[in-house]
């Protein structure tokens, strides 16, 4: 396992993507990780602060397919995978290839959309196809989705019931600036070309090598267990309705090993579990009252406080 390789393919990304989003390192490595495992990012957060700007960079910077939908409440499922239409021509019928044949998708503003049509998303991010009228097709590879949606409008939005919920791999909230990286940002608006100049900096033979290769960073039996012990205790606790299902907790493992490759090791560590468990569970958490922190965050926090971290040398 070339770990230098890892390292470079981060290194990359973020200094690229930093020419357009400011101060937000952590973020585009989260979508660089989630991008290694084959997830989907829900980026929740309000208006204004760069989501769909950060997803525009991160596309031109590895250099792949991207597709933008806007989605509203008279969207319809065969907008987004496609239809059979009569060629008048060729008096036959052909398929129509709708914006989900690409690489990366945005999905803007999500929960505008009527749940038919956020449930047509549910084939294309577990399976990476799509079925119209009987016949099954499969997507370019990669495929990611990283959907947009605003937390605090409700009017005019349909919330994302939890099986759809579920296909995210990670919740992102990007937060406000700093003062002085909203300076640099208000000053970077005097040249507006900076993202039409945007550059692909990765080779495909860069891309098929981390995606494939991750999988190989070991784990030992306490971060294993470790890592149980954060599953099992969103499954016992009272306050929690819903628990973890398995695919979250495969979800965790698979983060923490990109996450441990593009730090430069072939090994997990409890950390890595930790860091990861706060994007990748806290869309995954259901309390009972429906109560919701500002902080999405906070849910998986509080629980990870309560349990012993193993310490020992990895």
């Amino acid at each position: 396992m070339d770990l230098e390789a890892f390292i470079s393919f981060k290194t990359k990304i973020v200094a690229n993507v930093r020419k357009i989003i400011v101060g937000k390192d952590e973020v585009i490595e989260l979508v660089t990780i989630a991008f290694i495992c084959g997830g989907h990012i829900l980026l929740e957060d309000i208006p204004g602060v760069g989501k769909t700007m950060m997803v525009k960079a991160f596309a031109k910077t590895i250099g792949r397919d991207y597709k933008r939908i806007q989605f509203t409440p008279d969207l319809l499922p065969s907008d987004l995978t496609g239809i059979n239409y009569y060629n008048q021509k060729s008096q036959d019928f052909e398929f129509r290839q709708g914006p989900l044949f690409a690489n990366l998708i945005l999905a803007d503003e999500i929960n505008r959309a009527t749940p038919r049509t956020q449930s047509s998303l549910l084939e294309a991010m577990e399976e990476k196809q799509i079925t119209v009228d009987g016949v099954t097709r499969k997507l370019s590879e990669p495929f990611m989705v990283l959907a947009t949606q605003n937390p605090i409008e409700s009017f005019g939005t349909f919330p994302l019931p939890e099986a759809q919920l579920d296909r995210f791999f990670m919740r992102i909230s990007m937060g406000y600036p700093r003062r002085q990286e909203e300076i640099d940002i208000i000053r970077r608006q005097e040249s507006s070309s900076i993202l039409a100049n945007l550059a692909c900096v990765l080779k495909e033979e860069e891309l098929e090598y981390v995606i494939s290769h991750y999988r190989s960073v070991r784990a030992s039996e306490d971060v294993i267990n470790y890592l149980m012990d954060i599953v099992e205790s969103t499954r016992k606790n009272e306050r929690i309705q819903l628990g973890i299902s398995p695919r979250g907790s495969i979800a965790l493992f698979r983060a923490a090993q990109a996450r441990a490759a593009i730090s430069g090791r072939d090994y997990l560590i409890p950390e890595d579990i930790k860091e990861m468990a706060r994007y990748v569970l806290n869309h995954r958490l259901f309390t009972k009252g429906g109560t919701r922190s500002k902080n999405i965050y906070e849910p998986v926090e509080l629980l990870l406080s309560t349990i012993k971290t193993p310490v020992e040398d990895f």
